[in-house]
């Protein structure tokens, strides 16, 4: 294998590149990107970014001379639309062609869009993806007095939070009963929205929105129950999707994601994938479950390389995320998805610990402002401890 390219200048992307070289590959590596700029953290675009103001230096995931010695031939601000199996070769906009003999899939995800009301509505509607959309984002809240977030997921709770720490009037708009309800259930997000409600932010629920309008430099929000929020700005927080559509006609299997087996070899040979666009077979889980983490796309890029370069081992990771929160402090490991045991080990109006089973053992854990337990469970988690023996 003398040519590899790595597609998506993303988290799952470095860490891909870094373990390509650190298994001994000296071949060629292209890296292709979508966005002019090094690939950099997201994360803090959310909370940090929109709150202090962006230095894109300081959320580069490398430093520019990284890539030379890396020996990385770097593609940005080039679009892949197209993976062309039968002559190997990554399709870019504008008609170029990258051969590979190998290739990381690591496009990530894109955030969804609202479209409610007249053509056009939707450009009334923010949404936080990428570095650009922050800087921009930013320097409205900085304009604004009261801002509408749609989705109380947790980027829709961490923009809430982020706009109200800077002293907007805040309302956030969810359809299910309570925030994070798909992921974490009724009881934890009960927690959440009285957290966020103690400090200010409206939190409306179990409602969804008709129509936005934009005129004069307010926007209005049409709820179905008949009320009409009135706001310099919104923004919706309604979760992403796999980046996958330049793939159709390549013959890879596609689904919520590119489907991979449990080493992230995609259905054509030489193509694996890893981060946000990669569904594959957990067997620490006996789940096929494709993961938007920050923790997954730095283990599966490393992966995806060793599985590139021969290697067969499954990737058995138990998931780890973080979302800051006004002072709430939340990690989750494992998985929360189909369980069937909800347990609250702790509930203040600071803290909050539950557990999560299915099938007689122990999956997941949520830990809010109380890091000590985090790795207990963790361990609870690898060893799969059964339901009844976890404190």
């Amino acid at each position: 294998m003398d040519r590899v390219v790595v597609v998506g200048a993303s988290l799952a992307a470095v860490h891909a590149v870094e373990a390509l070289r650190e298994h001994g590959y000296a071949g060629d590596i292209a890296l292709v990107g979508a966005e002019d700029v090094l690939p950099y953290d997201r994360p803090p675009l959310s909370k940090e970014a929109l709150r202090e103001g962006v230095e894109p230096d300081k959320l580069l995931l490398r430093d520019p001379g990284w890539y030379d010695g890396q020996g990385v031939t770097l593609r940005l601000g080039r679009t892949a639309i197209g993976l062309d199996t039968r002559d190997r070769a990554v399709v870019l906009e504008g008609g170029g062609r990258v051969p590979y003999d190998g290739v990381v899939l690591a496009t990530g995800s894109r955030a969804r869009t609202v479209t409610c009301g007249p053509p056009g509505a939707e450009r009334a509607v923010r949404s936080l993806r990428s570095l650009e959309d922050a800087v921009a984002l930013r320097q409205e809240l900085l304009e604004a007095r009261s801002l509408v977030v749609i989705g109380a997921g947790f980027i829709g709770l961490e923009v809430a939070a982020t706009a109200r720490e800077m002293g907007l009037e805040v309302t956030v708009v969810e359809l299910a009963p309570v925030p994070l309800a798909r992921v974490l259930g009724d009881e934890v997000g009960h927690w959440f929205r009285h957290y966020h409600a103690q400090r200010g932010v409206d939190v409306r629920c179990g409602v969804a929105v008709d129509e936005i309008e934009r005129s004069a430099g307010n926007s209005k929000v049409r709820l179905r129950d008949g009320t009409v929020l009135s706001a310099d700005l919104v923004v919706a927080g309604v979760g992403a999707a796999p980046a996958t559509d330049w793939l159709a006609g390549s013959g890879l299997g596609l689904g919520d994601g590119v489907r991979c087996d449990e080493a992230l070899r995609t259905t054509v040979p030489d193509v694996v994938a890893a981060g946000d666009v990669a569904t594959w077979y957990n067997p620490l889980f006996d789940e096929t479950m494709r993961v938007e983490q920050w923790n997954n796309a730095v283990i599966q890029g490393r992966h995806a390389a060793g599985t590139l370069l021969g290697g067969g081992d499954a990737c058995a990771v138990v998931p780890y995320f973080w979302s800051d929160q006004f002072e709430a402090r939340m990690r989750f490991v494992g998985r929360s998805n189909a369980a069937s045991d909800v347990r609250v080990v702790e509930s203040s109006d600071r803290r909050l610990v539950a557990l999560f089973g299915r099938d007689s053992k122990i999956r997941g854990a949520l830990c809010v402002n109380a890091p000590r337990q985090l790795a207990l469970y963790r361990k609870a988690i690898e060893d799969q401890v059964h339901w009844g023996d976890v404190d």
